[in-house]
């Protein structure tokens, strides 16, 4: 839609921590690529605690654009955190986040929105020539990448890309936390979205130092294995719980077996053999797994009919009407 109606159609969302060297260049790179293709947006740039000159040059532009529109976090929260913030304040019917460094290339934004136009609901962009270290960051972010598709069963090249494109509807109901940002397309692929991917240009880094590691392939590993377990059993946990349960009251059935047939067959009598204290620590672990199953479910529907909290503290906003 645009502008008139009071809709934005296009939200481009940067999430940056201590890019103040990179955000001049990188808004007017969009703001050309916005202009040139006659698109209504807006640019939604999201502080994530930055401690170097973000925060001044953030307000000035704001004073001076008003499609430029800021939001200050109180404390750095974390890529995620900062994406999601920026879509929680945003108008548009596509949402676009994009890298604060410079690597992503603006130009590659009307590739994105096409795709969407041929009827898909996500475009992931793909680096395939990336302009990394090989060792410390591409080849973490490869093995990484197979073993999200594993898991998943959504098959994209690269999970890590930030510069995608995403169909407001199929944002609506996401939540995001830890390192999950990377994973909406699969939220999505779970939801019966269409998916696809394009491959975008990748620049080397030209100001400052990658925020990414070693450590930081492990946290989303470990994240990945949340989303696939929430998938399959948030809505049930008792499924889980209880079933682990009943493998133990199963198994304390057959240790009890084993003490009775000791006892009357093997000449043994109860305190000569450990049967009956594995007997009493499954039933005990059976009875403790059930429980707790139903603790989680009554959790889980509490969740539901709670108030929605976020992830993030805002400071301040410039721009958001």
């Amino acid at each position: 839609m645009s502008e008139q109606t009071g809709q934005v159609y296009i939200s481009v969302i940067i999430p940056s921590f201590n890019e103040a060297d990179s955000l001049p260049h990188l808004v007017k790179e969009i703001t050309d690529v916005m202009t040139e293709k006659k698109y209504s947006y807006e640019i939604i740039i999201v502080n994530d605690g930055s401690t170097d000159n973000s925060r001044k040059f953030l307000d000035n532009l704001s004073a001076s654009d008003k499609k430029c529109k800021v939001l200050h976090f109180r404390r750095n929260s974390g890529q995620t955190a900062a994406m999601m913030a920026g879509i929680d304040y945003s108008k548009g019917e596509i949402i676009i986040p994009i890298d604060a460094d410079l690597q992503n290339d603006p130009a590659d934004i009307p590739v994105l929105i096409d795709k969407l136009n041929e009827g898909y609901d996500v475009c992931s962009g793909w680096r395939k020539n990336r302009k990394d270290n090989p060792l410390i960051r591409t080849l973490p972010s490869k093995i990484a990448n197979y073993i999200i598709q594993l898991i998943s069963g959504v098959k994209l090249n690269d999970y890590g890309c930030t510069l995608k494109a995403y169909r407001r509807e199929i944002m609506q109901d996401i939540r995001l936390y830890g390192e999950m940002h990377r994973f909406i397309p699969i939220y999505a692929s779970w939801n019966g979205a269409k998916v696809t991917q394009v491959q975008v240009n990748h620049r080397p880094r030209q100001y400052g130092k990658s925020k990414y590691g070693l450590k930081r392939t492990v946290k989303v590993i470990l994240d990945l294995v949340v989303v696939k377990f929430i998938q399959a059993y948030f809505q049930r946990p008792i499924y889980v719980f209880g079933g682990f349960g009943l493998l133990s009251f199963g198994l304390s059935f057959l240790t009890f077996i084993g003490m009775l047939y000791f006892k009357y067959f093997g000449g043994k009598s109860f305190i000569q053999t450990p049967l009956p204290l594995v007997t009493i620590l499954f039933l005990l672990i059976g009875i403790i797994s059930v429980f707790m199953g139903l603790l989680a479910q009554i959790n889980m529907m509490t969740y539901y009919e709670s108030q929605d909290r976020k992830s993030y503290q805002i400071a301040y906003t410039r721009n958001m009407e």
